[in-house]
């Protein structure tokens, strides 16, 4: 019996262990396994090992009678109707894709293989996981797709003709909004036929919304459809024709003007004998042809502007990157410069080859031998300009000319320079002794045996590091901000930190004093202004033996030079500096920790600013409460002007000639005499008798 017992058990496990067909068999499934499908491309995942696995799709018709699935078995293939179905295999697992081979395109009139309603296609599939004949997985896909409502078939190349809309509506039945079916209550639809038009003849749309597109405006004298009419509407009503409707855009075409086209000519100044009266400083330099001369010179932006015109008096000097893509040849030397007393002069010009290439060099791409493609540009001009007066003696140009080829990028140098006439031993001694925008201040030593200074700021190279950078000088009147990186330890003494960055920005001034005017004679203290000096504020702020944060650090310097014009040579403003003040801004440096805090180095950015400011030669009179106006007939500086009380009677009007205004206003008051006189009641009584 105990026999017979246990044989019966291990008959009953092994009918569990082998599955039945059309039953799925281990721990294999699909992910999801109900799919509700409305594209026309689903995807799902199997879960299990898919080696030596066959995936098949098939319809699954619902029985009509039951409404159950029929019975799926695995001997199907990876095409059913329509459908069509890839398998991606994976690690343990595998992709699965059901997309739909036919087009869901709305059926035109004599067109196959579309859709014939707007719902297209409702189907069920299966896919089957088997492995041999036993079903390991099963996914079930209710497919429910609708046609697609855009338009993708050919579209005709007749271009669509769009009536000018000052004279044609674009739209003559703007409720039309449904094609191919008529609109209910829109009479203009030309798609509703004669019955369906009878259902809402009585309720129309109105307006331009139902039709009436050109409807007559208000002002029109035959309009009758404002409400509230006023009573002088006959007198200035319009009479039009519809045509001209503002329903349509315009009225009528007028004469019209065409805008002027800005250009960089400019009108020289006309008199007697004499076009033109010279240069004043700041005034753009102009060519033969009546242009600017343009040389690319820096925006406020920091970008370099092709056709920039130079001024009178004003240095520059600038760098601008270009590459053999974008470059552009500049205006051509052989244009000849009005000197300013309307002569011309042609530039002297002198070509030389670059021999060291890598100082204008900065960037270069690896390229092919055989790809590379190379061409002769300009690499620097130099402009000398002679000036005298107000007028401009003599150009020489420096032009330094390269190979620059494809990948690299080039570094362009553009510099203008005016020298006075009269100079000697090479030193320029100008006629205006004061400074001019773009010519650098001058700095002096005087605690050294060699006077001789410099007031500078960085010029960074290569990847900004202070290491690496090199000075240029600080220019009169122009701003200036520039900086560098400090590179730092995270076991940097916040002591030694401080004293290296003052260090550095202490290098940038090498000097005590400031001449006063650009000609200030080393000899005679006099002519130069002390700087004053500034130190670093310090709060002694304890970091608790922190690594890698320092309070404190003078990282920004700040230059403050305030000049004013004390003067004028030849119309040229006079300027000088009058003071000088230098001071640091402090701030908190704090280690910067990279990906895994691997690397022990930091960066702090240092910086130098300058700033020009410009104050009165003289203080101005200080303003108090109480002042006296003695020029009570004054009109500029009074609210209320007794000479203009009769204004058109006066000089100031000059609106018609001063002998017509004084007729009107002598008829105008014997008119108002004769109607006072003739208001009186004596003059009644008198013109009865």
């Amino acid at each position: 019996m105990g026999s017979a017992a246990f044989g019966a058990l291990l008959l009953l496990l092994l009918l569990r262990a082998a599955p039945c067909p059309g039953q799925p068999a281990g721990d294999t499934v699909f992910q999801p396994s109900f799919i509700h499908m409305s594209g026309p491309r689903v995807n799902s995942l199997f879960l299990g090992n898919s080696s030596g696995v066959d995936f098949s799709i098939i319809l699954s018709p619902r029985d009509e009678e039951t409404g159950k699935l029929q019975l799926a078995n695995c001997s199907g293939s990876k095409r059913a109707g329509d459908w069509n179905l890839v398998v991606t295999p994976g690690v343990n697992t595998a992709k699965v894709t059901v997309s739909l081979t036919r087009t869901l395109e709305l059926c035109l009139p004599n067109a196959t293989e579309c859709c014939s309603s707007p719902l297209c296609m409702v189907e069920t599939l299966q896919v089957l996981a088997c492995r041999g004949s036993v079903m390991l997985a099963q996914l079930l896909i209710q497919a429910e797709i609708f046609a697609n409502s855009s338009f993708t078939g050919n579209v005709s190349e007749n271009a669509t003709i769009i009536p000018n809309q000052a004279f044609k509506p674009l739209g003559s039945c703007p409720c039309n909004l449904t094609a191919g079916a008529c609109d209910v209550r829109c009479c203009c639809d030309l798609e509703c036929t004669p019955d369906l038009q009878q259902l809402f003849s009585g309720s129309c749309f109105t307006g331009v919304f139902g039709g009436d597109v050109n409807p007559p405006f208000d002002q029109l004298c035959s309009s009758q459809s404002m409400e509230y009419t006023p009573e002088w509407f006959p007198f200035l009503c319009v009479q039009s024709s519809l045509d001209n409707t503002p329903f349509l855009g315009y009225f009528y075409h007028g004469s019209t003007s065409t805008p002027e086209v800005p250009s960089f000519k400019i009108p020289l100044q006309t008199s007697p004998g004499k076009p033109f009266t010279g240069y004043r400083e700041g005034d753009p330099i102009i060519t033969e042809e009546d242009e600017y001369f343009t040389i690319p010179q820096q925006s406020m932006a920091g970008q370099c502007v092709g056709n920039a015109p130079v001024a009178y008096l004003h240095n520059f000097d600038v760098k601008c990157l270009t590459n053999l893509e974008s470059y552009k040849e500049g205006l051509p030397h052989d244009v000849r410069i009005n000197t300013g007393t309307a002569d011309f002069l042609q530039q002297n010009v002198v070509y030389r080859t670059i021999t060291d290439r890598g100082k204008f060099i900065t960037e270069s791409e690896s390229l092919h031998a055989a790809e590379v493609l190379c061409q002769n540009v300009t690499f620097a001009e130099h402009y000398k300009f002679i000036w005298k007066d107000k007028n401009i003696e003599q150009v020489n140009v420096t032009v330094f000319l390269g190979s620059l080829c494809d990948g690299e990028t080039l570094t362009q140098r553009f510099t203008v320079e005016f020298l006075s006439l009269k100079s000697t031993n090479g030193e320029e001694l100008f006629e205006n002794p004061g400074y001019q925008a773009g010519k650098p201040v001058r700095a002096a030593n005087m605690n050294a045996s060699d006077p001789l200074g410099s007031l500078n700021i960085w010029q960074p190279a290569g990847r900004g590091l202070c290491a690496s950078a090199t000075y240029r000088p600080v220019l009169f009147g122009v701003d200036s901000y520039s900086g560098c990186i400090l590179e730092v330890d995270i076991n940097e003494d916040c002591s030694l930190l401080r004293g290296n960055v003052t260090e550095k920005l202490n290098a940038l001034i090498q000097a005590t004093h400031i001449g006063k005017r650009d000609n200030s004679s080393y000899s005679d203290l006099n002519d130069w202004v002390e700087i004053i000096r500034l130190d670093p504020f310090s709060s002694n702020v304890s970091t608790g033996g922190l690594k890698g944060i320092c309070p404190d650090i003078p990282a920004n310097l700040n230059i403050c030079i305030i000049f004013a014009k004390v003067g004028a040579v030849q119309g040229i403003p006079q300027q000088q500096i009058l003071a000088v003040q230098t001071s640091y801004s402090t701030v908190l440096w704090q280690f910067q920790c990279g990906l895994g805090c691997k690397n022990t180095l930091s960066f702090l950015p240092i910086t130098a600013s300058v700033q020009f400011i410009e104050v009165p030669a003289q203080p101005p009179i200080p303003v108090t409460r109480y002042h006296k106006i003695y020029a009570e007939f004054d009109c500029n500086q009074n609210d209320v002007c007794w000479p203009q009380l009769l204004y058109p009677l006066t000089r100031f009007y000059t609106g018609e000639p001063y002998s017509q205004c004084l007729a009107k206003g002598l008829l105008l008051a014997f008119l108002v005499l004769l109607a006072a006189i003739m208001s009186n009641p004596w003059f009644s009584k008198l013109w009865k008798r």
